[in-house]
């Protein structure tokens, strides 16, 4: 239910709620959707950044690839490590395009060629695929490689160089992830026209390819065997929007018909059983398969404990036990050797980790920063000498590219050397209930502690996901605002028995950790205890919904995307596989367990004036959510609007209703508890 990327299919309401949505959609198309004023300017301050990304370290270490965004879309540039002076740098263009974009490179195994995505094929129609490029080191060239047709990412070049292996969806109609905008009802739902993702693989030379993975399986994630003859991936029955959180790893022979069964969670003994897998990776000499194991809530939102299985199947040894952070990325640095990226209280680790004792190698703690360095989360790239390159920022520190070699950091670019913290955010810990807590303070602009300052708290979706330190940019305190983010039980970064703790407990251990937080800044700074808001988005929609019903100690309060009913949205959502390691049953044989946590059954609680904001095609939190909180509210007489978005899924993609969004909620707020005293 977090905002991070993925899946496909459609959601099934009951009749009478489909009758009222449609009237309320029918009202906010885009020609009838009244824009909120332009007086509340979110950003209005702010700075932008160079934002750089898909870093890729060559196999020798010597060249650093990444990708910026410029005014005519994303363009991939080369840093050498031994020399980063950008004078000295590459930006790799392709002969006679404009205004398109190229993205996620990847080096040969040999170095000497680089592969991208890129939409820079000629054609006209900017809504055309991107197509794999390869540019030659030798030649200083690009070309294009394949002329497929369909929605593919995630390249990896086979351990030989002959081959590059992508996830692929052939004749896609959108992108097959849940956050996408889910198609129109039509036919017969869940049967006619779901889109499977594969694994395809096309020779490096000619561009010629075909399947490796069968249409029986949507396929989530894969790796190459040393060998080239194999991947190993995660899948699972389609539709794959649905079904990954009953995901299995498999092991597929290139030349074989069917692909065996390596690991299935679902009936795996252990803590691991019913819980979610992700980052499968071979081991050097492919003979086991390391992976991320644990209670997650969306595929993309990786973070759990490094496990580690014979690639011959068997049970699986969790490597990283009682850990007190969350690995959320992990890559093989030798046979016996895991190295991970670990979300721990706020601060991104790098930790070498012997995978047969069980112990810590080594740990570089990176700070208050968040890193990336690919398509999946927290990922690093790695060169053949284990050194590592990826892009890093944090509260402070605005984005760049870092390497890691030698046991130091090196910083390669100085893109934002300029650039100013928008403003000040501190680390805030606090204890609850046997738990201990992190999360983050933005001071207001231009704060002056002898005034009082209204407080808006942003709760994180998810709930298996955490608010890292990272450059933003901090809304809330242009407007005047402190802003509170807080990482309550069932976040990453305290580690697993955190991230469970708010199994069948939704809405009530979150929330006390969110108020006991509130207590701890309320202590620290200078806050208006009558003007505190609340506010987020899917699973922090929920928490706000949930909220208002619990404490009038928020004044007004925004619920985007929210689940209002657990029971109903079992039924309309379509993903609701996730559902079931966080409630222990499904709503059939538990509904009790469901109904505890429902806002709706709570309403007339409520005295809290929210605004409640949705996409009217989104499958993870569907509107009818959103129109049932919002028409009790009204009939509770209860301040109250709602604000519904046509064509936009869980994730808004329209550059207009996402500022339109931004000013409705900032003038909300500033109706109901202006920042001024």
């Amino acid at each position: 239910m977090i905002v991070y990327a993925r899946r496909a299919r459609l959601p099934l309401f009951a009749a009478a709620c489909s009758l009222l949505l449609s009237a309320a959609l029918t009202a906010q198309t885009p020609a009838q959707l009244t824009p909120a004023p332009d007086t509340a300017n979110p950003n209005q301050q702010f700075t932008r950044v160079a934002q750089p990304n898909g870093v890729a370290l060559s196999p020798d270490g010597t060249t650093v690839a990444w990708t910026l965004r410029g005014l005519e879309g994303s363009t991939p540039h080369l840093t050498d490590v031994a020399n980063p002076n950008p004078a000295k740098g590459k930006i790799i263009s392709i002969k006679g395009a404009s205004n398109c974009s190229s993205s996620s490179p990847i080096w040969s195994p040999d170095g000497q060629t680089l592969a991208f995505l890129s939409t820079c094929t000629g054609k006209t129609d900017k809504s055309s695929p991107e197509q794999i490029f390869l540019w030659s080191k030798a030649a200083g060239k690009a070309r294009q490689l394949t002329h497929v047709t369909g929605k593919l990412e995630q390249l990896a070049w086979s351990p030989d160089g002959k081959s590059i292996a992508f996830l692929f969806v052939e004749n896609a109609t959108r992108s097959a992830g849940a956050l996408d905008a889910m198609k129109p009802w039509s036919g017969v739902i869940g049967e006619d026209g779901v889109e499977i993702q594969r694994v395809y693989s096309v020779d490096a030379t000619t561009g010629k390819g075909g399947w490796l993975t069968p249409a029986s399986l949507h396929v989530y994630e894969f790796n190459w065997a040393p060998n080239s003859h194999e991947i190993a991936f995660i899948g699972a029955n389609p539709p794959g929007e649905n079904t990954w959180w009953i995901a299995k790893l498999y092991i597929q022979a290139i030349a074989a018909q069917a692909p065996a069964i390596v690991l299935d969670p679902t009936t795996v003994s252990g803590p691991l059983h019913g819980l979610q897998i992700a980052v499968p990776r071979f081991s050097p000499d492919g003979k086991r398969i390391a992976f991320i194991g644990g209670l997650m809530s969306d595929q993309g939102s990786t973070g759990g404990d490094v496990y580690v299985i014979d690639a011959a199947g068997g049970d699986p040894t969790d490597i990283t036990p009682s850990i007190d952070g969350t690995p959320c990325f992990e890559a093989w640095l030798s046979n016996t050797e895991v190295g991970f990226v670990e979300d721990r209280s706020g601060h991104t680790l790098i930790v070498d980790w012997d995978a047969r004792n069980k112990t810590q190698i080594a740990s570089k703690d990176l700070g208050e920063v968040s890193i990336s360095g690919g398509v999946i989360k927290d990922a690093v790239s790695i060169s053949n000498r284990n050194e590592l390159a990826f892009a890093e920022s944090g509260f402070k520190t605005p984005p760049e590219v870092f390497l890691d070699a030698n046991n130091e950091i090196h910083q390669l670019t100085h893109l934002n050397a300029d650039a100013q913290p928008p403003a000040k955010t501190v680390s805030i810990e606090w204890d609850n209930e046997g738990f201990h807590v992190q999360g983050w303070l933005t001071y207001p602009a231009n704060y002056d502690p002898a005034r009082k300052y209204p407080l808006i708290v942003s709760v994180h979706g998810g709930p298996s996901a955490s608010v890292g330190a990272r450059w933003s940019s901090a809304m809330w305190a242009e407007q005047g605002y402190f802003e509170f983010q807080p990482n309550p039980r069932g976040s990453y970064g305290q580690g697993e028995t955190f991230v469970q703790a708010n199994v069948k407990d939704f809405g009530y251990g979150d929330l006390r950790d969110i108020l006991k937080g509130m207590d701890a800044v309320e202590a620290q700074v200078s806050i208006d205890k009558n003007r505190e808001g609340l506010t987020g988005w899917s699973y922090g929609g929920f928490m706000t919904m949930f909220a208002v019903t619990q404490t009038h100690r928020f004044r007004a309060a925004v619920a985007g995307a929210g689940i209002s009913d657990w029971l109903s949205y079992y039924g309309e959502n379509s993903i609701d596989q996730w559902m079931t390691p966080f409630f222990g049953a499904s709503v059939y044989d538990d509904p009790a367990i469901y109904a505890k946590s429902s806002a709706i059954n709570f309403i007339r609680n409520v005295t809290t004036p929210t605004l409640v904001i949705v996409g009217d095609r989104d499958g993870e939190c569907p509107a009818p959510q959103s129109f049932e909180f919002w028409h009790a509210l009204r009939a509770e007489g209860v301040k109250t609007q709602l604000v519904v978005y046509a064509n936009e899924g869980h994730g808004f993609h329209d550059p207009e209703h996402i500022r339109d969004r931004a000013q409705r909620v900032v003038r909300w707020f500033a109706e109901n508890m202006p920042p001024g005293n």
